[in-house]
């Protein structure tokens, strides 16, 4: 069913959207869209810079155990 929607359905689509919200409501919608991504996009660098940093504290105390495993030897 949803296959047939071609480029007219989605311009009636479209236009019965502007008719019933209004095109500052759509405006603001879309405004809150995008500030939405951005702090997703935020979040996800935060995250994989959190997990750089806690790699990085693993890796110096795997070395630093293993410099001490060797001048117990």
């Amino acid at each position: 069913m949803l296959n047939n929607i071609g480029l007219p359905g989605i311009l009636l689509i479209a236009v019965v959207v502007l008719v019933l919200f209004g095109r500052g409501k759509i405006s603001s919608l879309m405004g809150e869209v995008g500030k939405g991504i951005t702090s997703f996009k935020k979040g996800i660098n935060e995250g994989e810079k959190e997990l750089a940093d806690d790699k990085d504290v693993v890796e110096s105390e795997i070395v630093a155990d293993s410099d001490t495993t060797k001048d117990k030897v």
